[in-house]
Formats: C-alpha cells, sequence, structure tokens
C-alpha cells in the first residue's frame, strides 16, 4: 500500500526526468517501506531491479548479468560469462539506450558484506563507466549502519558521488487513517502506540479483529511474522545484542536517567555510553531535556526514552514473558497488555500532544518540562510567550481541578515569558463547568481529538 511517500516520490521523479547520470542512496530500517517506494517510482519506466541475497558473489553476479540479458533482450550477453559488477555495467553503458534506465540494488548492504571491495568497484562505476550515461542509479538497503559506512561516511569511496539520498522513516501518526479508514481515533492512537508508523506492521493488523486479538495474533504467537523483529533488527545492525537488550529493556521498565540505566545493568556509566550513543544514532531511543534549558547538548537532566513505539511495547510485554510465549501461553502476557494498556498507550498520547501543538501554534519548539518534583506534558516557547499543556489518557472527563493543578505547577517554570495558553488534552472530553469557564477565558483551549 503506498501511503504518504509524495516528496520522496517526486525527488525520484525529477532524477528520472534529469537527461544526465543521476545516483541515489535510499535507506531506512526494515519494513518501512522502500521497496514498495520503488516499484511505485519505476512503474511505467524503463528499469532493471535486482535484489541481493546472501549467496555467494559469483551466483549473485550470475543473476545480476541474466537480468540485465533479459532486460537488453541479448542473447550474446546469456552465453558469455562476465566476472564483475563494473564489466556487468560497461556491457549496459555500451548500449544505445533510447531512453533513461533505472538500475536499483536492493539490499546493497550485502555486498558490501561478501566483498569489501564493493564500494571501491562502485566509485570507478559511478565515476568511469555511468557518468556520461542516461542512467538512474538507485543503491538501497535496510540496514542502516551498513549501508551508512558502505555509501554515505566520509571513509566510503561512494562518499559526495550521490546527486541525491533518501533516508526513509516510519509515517507519522495522521497517516494511519489510511490503513484503517473505519477506526476511529482512540483506535488509530492505539495502534501507533503499539506499531509505531511501519507500514508493514500496519498492513498485518489491518484484517486482525480487536487491538487485542491483533496483539496476539500477530505478536505474541512464536509462529508471528512480529514475535521476533526487534531481535532480528539489532541483531543485523550491532554486536554485543545481549547489552543492547539489556538496556532497552531497562528503559522500557521505567528507569530513563543514565546512571540509573547503568546501576541496574551493574555497569558504570562509561561503559554504556557508546551502546547510549548507537542505539540514539539508529533512531531507536532519544535523549529529552527539559525543553527550557538553553543549552540542551550540554544539560545534564537528559532523560532516555524508546523512540520506536514497536521497540517499547515488544521489550515492555515480549522479552520479559519470553519464557511462557515460548511455550504458547500468551495468556499471561495478554494479562499484563490489558491491565495497563491505558498507561502504555498515554505516554504515546503525550508525543501526539506535542507534535499537535508544534502544528497549530506559532512557537519555535515544544515538549516536556520537569524539574525535581514537578512534570509537565507540553510546553511550548514562542518569541515572546510560553503555552502549557496536560494530558489525560483516561475514561474520566477532565474538570477544572486539572486545570488549576496546571496553573500551579507552571508557576515553577523558570522563565521571562508570559504564559499565554493552558492546552488541556483528554481522551474522553471535559465537564459542563470546565466547558463553560473556558467561554469567559481566552487563554484556555481545550483538545479531544488531534485532527486539524
Amino acid at each position: 500500500m503506498f501511503v504518504n511517500r509524495q516528496k520522496e516520490l517526486q525527488l525520484l521523479n525529477m532524477e528520472y526526468q534529469n537527461q544526465d547520470f543521476r545516483f541515489t542512496i535510499i535507506y531506512g530500517r526494515r519494513r518501512v517501506g522502500k521497496t514498495t517506494l520503488l516499484k511505485e517510482y519505476i512503474s511505467s519506466k524503463s528499469y532493471i531491479y535486482f535484489l541481493v541475497t546472501l549467496e555467494a558473489l559469483p551466483i549473485i553476479l550470475q543473476r545480476f548479468q541474466r537480468l540485465v540479458a533479459d532486460f537488453l533482450k541479448d542473447e550474446l550477453l546469456r552465453g558469455i560469462e562476465l566476472k564483475s559488477f563494473e564489466q556487468i555495467f560497461e556491457y549496459l553503458a555500451k548500449q544505445n539506450l533510447s531512453k533513461k534506465v533505472i538500475v536499483v540494488i536492493d539490499e546493497f548492504q550485502y555486498l558490501g558484506k561478501l566483498d569489501k571491495s564493493i564500494p571501491s568497484q562502485f566509485q570507478y562505476i559511478v565515476d568511469e563507466i555511468l557518468k556520461n550515461r542516461n542512467i538512474h542509479l538507485v543503491l538501497c538497503g535496510s540496514i542502516i549502519s551498513m549501508m551508512y559506512a558502505q555509501t554515505l561516511s566520509y571513509n566510503s569511496p561512494l562518499y559526495g558521488r550521490r546527486t541525491s539520498s533518501i533516508k526513509l522513516n516510519a509515517l507519522t501518526f495522521e497517516y494511519l487513517s489510511d490503513f484503517f479508514p473505519t477506526k476511529n481515533e482512540i483506535e488509530l492512537i492505539e495502534l501507533y502506540a503499539v506499531l509505531y508508523g511501519v507500514p508493514k506492521y500496519l498492513e498485518l493488523f489491518r484484517d486482525s479483529g480487536t487491538i487485542f486479538e491483533a496483539i496476539e495474533r500477530n505478536i505474541l504467537d512464536k509462529r508471528a511474522f512480529l514475535y521476533e523483529e526487534p531481535r532480528f533488527i539489532l541483531q543485523n545492525e550491532v554486536n554485543e545484542p545481549m547489552t543492547y537488550f539489556s538496556i532497552l529493556e531497562t528503559i522500557a521498565n521505567g528507569e530513563h536517567k543514565l546512571g540509573n540505566i547503568a546501576g541496574k545493568l551493574n555497569k558504570n556509566v562509561q561503559n554504556i555510553t557508546s551502546f547510549i550513543s548507537k542505539l540514539i544514532e539508529l533512531e531507536i531511543i532519544y535523549k529529552e531535556v527539559p525543553i527550557t534549558e538553553k543549552y540542551p547538548n550540554k544539560s545534564k537532566r537528559g532523560l532516555y526514552f524508546i523512540k520506536d513505539n514497536f521497540f517499547r511495547f515488544w521489550f515492555s510485554y515480549v522479552l520479559p514473558y519470553k519464557s511462557q510465549l515460548e511455550l504458547g501461553h500468551s495468556s499471561y502476557a495478554m494479562a499484563k497488555i490489558k491491565e495497563n494498556f491505558s498507561g502504555f498507550v498515554a505516554k504515546v498520547y503525550e508525543d501526539l500532544a506535542i507534535e499537535y501543538t508544534l502544528k497549530n501554534y506559532p512557537i519555535l519548539k515544544a515538549g516536556r518540562w520537569w524539574s525535581r518534583d514537578t512534570e509537565i506534558d507540553v510546553v511550548g516557547v514562542g518569541e515572546d510567550f510560553i503555552l502549557v499543556g496536560e494530558c489525560k489518557y483516561s475514561n474520566k472527563r477532565v474538570g477544572i481541578d486539572i486545570l488549576e493543578q496546571l496553573e500551579t505547577k507552571s508557576k515553577r517554570i523558570e522563565s521571562n515569558l508570559s504564559i499565554k495558553y493552558y492546552l488541556l488534552f483528554s481522551k474522553s472530553g471535559f465537564t459542563k463547568e470546565l466547558l463553560e469557564l473556558q467561554k469567559k477565558r481566552d487563554d484556555i483551549v481545550l483538545i479531544d481529538s488531534f485532527k486539524t
């Protein structure tokens, strides 16, 4: 299903329309929709699409050569043996191509894993063989660290040669309704809290019943597609995966300070900083500081959270109960999920409230704020004002008492700027008294939907 990749598709089509040689690198985590984007791009165009698999390099070369021969309808090429990518591309470049040809090599990083000289070979292909040809070369990969090392890093032979690059990220919340047109907003928030915006995961849940039925069928069943997904991703990206697993499980269980995370692992902070940095680089976790910090990079008040909602869910409810799940007993894990599902979703509800605030108010930045004993879910900082917000993901209507608590807490924010708005976000709406008070005050904003 092709959803919300119009900017990326437009960029690729602009490359196609250019009459010179073009070279694009596309990368992003597994299941995020790279191949779907490529299929949309190459449809109705002349293309060679080649998927690399972990086989012996001579077999891969033979498959690629046969694919090029089939594209050219060239019996001569089918009958000869070419022994390198340079030779195959030289043969292709000598053909009289009437229009631009797209050559896609998907899962390119596996070539570099098989032969470390591959980036250098493709440097020669780009610089010498294809430089004046009407060809669009696209190298695509899903192991982010390997793709970066082989194609984008300063030390790569291919550094600086691309004409464009695309890092494909998960879909944002606003596009989930394209996958689930009959779901209401609360149901969509719950799905986003579990699956993030990964298209493949969303497709799996489209016809799977209620959220809990879908979780049991697609995640908790040891035969399910998503049962081991985070393990597969991490094992491809990092060495010593068990240390990364321990860090992520500790964060998922509620430890967010670096010292506390290290303490739970019986390690010094210095022993885990490289692991933390790698997880940030892979965009699996992120560091957050109070939004009003003047120098956030130097702040010692940082907390660490799991960015990828599916990883957060998996490390909260799958890994801790692996022993039971391996025996086919999902009832205990399912009970734990149901017991605190609203609490689990509440963190994502806060994230969406921050995104909503950034989109709908003329502010410079927005995020959480906290001090030693006070937390505020949303603080937005404008040029000459701030706004504050409270989020309640519960079945109870929000009343004046919540507004008064927010007003009290907001007095602790150290800022020279005055508070312009009090934002109250509620899953279940607002009391009649609060709605009446809002009519009398311009600084109260009540939000029960993220639709704009």
